[in-house]
């Protein structure tokens, strides 16, 4: 009888479907997470502990905890849930955007979760409904980005706005909060994140020359970039 596999996550397998992750791939997760949230820290992505983080491991989704500055994250502070929101690792209280993770992984192929609350990206969030054609790095995000309705943070109603605007996007912006970006990995959400936010400044930039108004491109010109980006980079 064939043995059964069971994906991590994290481009490796624990056996038998269904067994826990190891804890060995929960700790190397659980350092990566922590890298990251320092990382939005450190490029100015959040201020405090605003945003938030989250990796998924097999069925269990490690996440940033609330109010915990990142830089006194240790490995002991591991904090884990299932799919459905219980606390399954740590003792320490998950994040209050946890519906809004949890909603990405449940519909989404999702294996990592970036929320920030990026300044520029924030400011673009009040402005329009849709992040206008800047540039054509929107294909890599699945077209143009998309705001999600304004909802008080830590809802299923800001976590169902969320879901709307993620349609056959990677990213999205919450009006008046932030962004959100998922991928298969925490490098390419933290990547999609700090796409977005360049973007968003690129076209504030643009947009605030006196006597001048940004060209954009068409969405048939993004979806053409799209098609080439399959072929991007080393095999």
């Amino acid at each position: 009888m064939a043995e059964q596999r069971r994906d991590t996550g994290d481009g490796r397998d624990t056996g038998e479907r269904g067994a826990p992750p190891a804890r060995e791939a929960l700790e190397r997760a659980w350092d990566d997470l922590v890298a990251t949230a320092r990382r939005t820290v450190a490029e100015g992505l959040v201020v405090g502990t605003s945003g938030n983080v989250s990796v998924r491991v097999g069925d269990t989704v490690l996440v940033t905890p609330t109010g915990v500055p990142y830089d006194r994250l240790t490995p002991e502070d591991l904090c884990g849930v299932s799919l459905d929101g219980r606390r399954v690792l740590g003792s320490l209280v998950p994040t209050s955007e946890l519906p809004m993770h949890l909603a990405v992984y449940r519909a989404t192929d999702a294996r990592a979760v970036v929320h920030t609350h990026a300044v520029h990206a924030t400011a673009v969030s009040t402005l329009v409904t849709e992040l206008p054609l800047i540039h054509y790095m929107a294909a890599a995000l699945g077209g143009p980005v998309r705001v999600a309705p304004y909802a008080t943070y830590g809802t299923e109603k800001l976590a169902e706005n969320m879901l709307r605007a993620l349609r056959d996007r990677t990213a999205c912006l919450l009006q008046n909060h932030g962004t959100l970006t998922y991928g298969p990995t925490l490098s390419q959400a933290y990547d999609r994140t700090a796409q977005l936010e360049w973007m968003c400044r690129v076209w504030l930039t643009a947009s605030s020359v006196p006597g001048y108004t940004p060209t954009l491109l068409t969405e048939e010109q993004v979806a053409e970039v799209g098609v080439r980006l399959r072929g991007y980079g080393q095999p």
